[in-house]
């Protein structure tokens, strides 16, 4: 009995020291997502580690554009050892342009729609379609948005085509490196817009929906290997995992649309 705990244990150290072995020797990735596809990932990281032993992870945030020195832009700029980046589309596409990401490697992982919220308790302005959505900008004492794809479409394109631009010059203020939920939550902002999936997590909100058809954007989530990474397939394989069809029903929990094979 005693040799067979003896061989028992020594089976046991060696299966401690072989996991040990794997976890010193595993691929360290660091991942910058954007905010919109952040809670997605927190939930999706963790299946992918466990399968991946050999894999480890460091996620980052940071805006798909903007000033902010964590914009990803600005990371890659300075020469920040990413491997992976997740961002919205057409930010992404820049970077793919300018040789910064890898060629080839993009992957589209989700849909995202834009979304108003107000402070918990607070009454839900009507946003139900184009002039109702003007109506409720003109009479908001204060209004917030991103600094991302989002907020850049509101005041660059929908404020103008609304008409009122100007009128909304002096309230309506642009958020930056701060989810606007937060903002909003805290009262500094009577009304918010940003992607759904962003507002969703914040704790101290009330969402009023989705921007009508007639007004929304669709923004679209990418991943891509940075073009310096010295993990090439470690990378491969996890945007191969984020874009699969087994993870699509987590995806849409997160408050983003699925488009896994677009």
């Amino acid at each position: 009995m005693r040799g067979i705990c003896k061989s028992l244990l020594s089976v046991a150290l060696f299966l401690g020291f072989f996991a040990q072995a794997i976890s010193v020797n595993a691929e360290e990735l660091l991942v910058v997502t954007s905010g919109g596809f952040a809670q997605a990932y927190l939930d999706l990281s963790g299946p992918f580690l466990k399968n991946n032993p050999d894999i480890k992870i460091e996620m980052q945030r940071g805006p798909s554009m903007g000033e902010t020195t964590n914009a990803i832009p600005k990371r890659l700029d300075r020469g920040e050892k990413v491997d992976v980046v997740i961002m919205v589309g057409s930010s992404l596409d820049e970077l793919m342009a300018q040789g910064k990401l890898l060629k080839g490697s993009k992957v589209v992982l989700a849909r995202s729609l834009i979304a108003a919220a107000v402070k918990e308790g607070a009454p839900k302005p009507d946003i139900s379609n184009k002039e109702a959505l003007t109506k409720t900008l003109l009479a908001a004492k204060s209004i917030a948005y991103s600094d991302s794809a989002s907020g850049e479409y509101l005041s660059n394109e929908l404020f103008p085509r609304l008409g009122i631009a100007k009128e909304l010059k002096d309230k309506a203020r642009q958020i930056p490196a701060v989810p606007v939920g937060e903002v909003v939550a805290s009262g500094q902002a009577e009304i918010g817009f940003q992607q759904y999936s962003e507002l969703l997590p914040i704790k101290g909100l009330d969402i009023i929906g989705k921007l009508s058809p007639d007004v929304q954007k669709e923004t679209l989530y990418s991943a891509a290997i940075v073009s310096t990474s010295t993990h090439v397939e470690s990378a491969r394989k996890f945007l191969s995992y984020l874009s699969s069809s087994e993870v699509q029903p987590i995806i849409r929990k997160t408050g983003l649309d699925s488009i896994a094979g677009r």
